[in-house]
């Protein structure tokens, strides 16, 4: 299935993508600039939400679901 339809791949997806753009924000500054328009600007406000008590609690489903869902 497509991670679109599939919620532990959209979720997996969701969350490797906060933390990406958190650790390219890390290494380069400039590249993540809150100012910028188009797809880099979107994946700017990324970083922003992973210390968020939301994206920690997906996180402990999601490691719950692949150690004893699965």
């Amino acid at each position: 299935q497509s991670a679109i339809f599939n919620f532990q791949s959209l979720l997996t997806v969701i969350l490797l993508l906060i933390c990406t753009c958190a650790y390219i924000r890390s290494l380069a500054p400039s590249l993540l600039d809150k100012n910028k328009t188009g797809y880099f600007g979107c994946f700017s406000l990324c970083p922003g939400e992973r210390k968020s008590p939301y994206v920690a609690a997906c996180c402990v489903v999601m490691a719950f679901s692949i150690l004893f869902v699965q």
